[in-house]
């Protein structure tokens, strides 16, 4: 069992251009966590989770990001970054090009991290790869190009490519944009599954969705303007109040089956 936390950044500013996309944050997440990242766009999501991910360093003078118990800037990068799984618009964009490949190799290329196959594939590879198409409820498409899937597939297969390495942690930058009511549901519904499962990844969920916050999601991150407005056990979070003024309109919020969902209490300007 891992012993050191799965993220530690202490006081950590990234700036670009002179402004601050994220301002000193002190966040730390623990095995058998799994965390929803919300606020709204812009608030500083996804620039927190390319920091996480070793894709973008802090401003000079920033205390130290701690990963997997790595601390980033003494350690080996592409050996960190193997660890590290991530599902997002981006790369779902670079298969654009690859409409020909098929959902097998597809989801064997996650075992190298790459969009197409160039390392050797092993039949150990092939049962795995077969497994995770079934597990995420595709194995009918494992022979099919992807020109065929529909959007509900496509990030299904994205899922199952992420979890061919095996990571130890897995971002999902908002997983279910540009899906229909039934196939967000049915990724989710996919996605809580495979979380419970032992052995599997942390979990890290960005979105601006309350509802898409699942119920093994154990944690919440509430980013606004950059910084850290709540953190900790997701239903001490995702309160009425502190929802409001991350999301800045009034908020009413009902829990159902482990979920919660949000409404706008009331029409009008506000200031929160």
């Amino acid at each position: 069992m891992r012993e050191h936390p799965v993220i530690n950044l202490q006081d950590v500013t990234v700036q670009r251009d002179g402004k601050a996309l994220i301002k000193d944050i002190n966040w730390q997440v623990n095995p058998g966590e799994h965390w929803g990242v919300l606020g709204l766009n812009g608030s500083g999501k996804t620039t927190l989770l390319k920091v996480v991910a070793g894709m973008m360093w802090p401003r000079a003078g920033s205390g130290p990001v701690d990963i997997l118990g790595n601390r980033y800037g003494k350690t080996y990068m592409p050996d960190v970054k193997k660890k590290i799984g991530w599902v997002s618009q981006a790369v779902d964009q670079q298969y654009q090009a690859h409409s020909q490949t098929s959902g097998l190799d597809i989801v064997l290329s996650g075992r190298h991290a790459s969009v197409g196959l160039y390392e050797p594939i092993t039949e150990e590879d092939i049962k795995r790869a077969q497994a995770l198409l079934e597990r995420f409820r595709i194995a009918h498409l494992e022979d099919a190009p992807l020109s065929q899937y529909s959007q509900g597939e496509r990030k299904k297969a994205l899922l199952a490519r992420a979890w061919m390495a095996e990571p130890e942690l897995l971002i999902l930058d908002e997983p279910c944009s540009g899906l229909d009511v039934y196939s967000r549901e049915e990724l989710l519904d996919t996605l809580e599954e495979s979380t419970r499962e032992s052995g599997g990844p942390t979990l890290l969920y960005v979105t601006h969705h309350l509802e898409e916050v699942i119920p093994s999601i154990t944690s919440a991150l509430l980013m606004k303007e950059g910084r850290i407005a709540a953190s900790g056990k997701k239903e001490e979070v995702l309160t009425e109040e502190k929802l409001s003024s991350a999301f800045k309109l009034p908020l009413r919020i009902q829990w159902e089956s482990g979920r919660p969902w949000a409404r706008v209490q009331k029409a009008g300007k506000h200031s929160y």
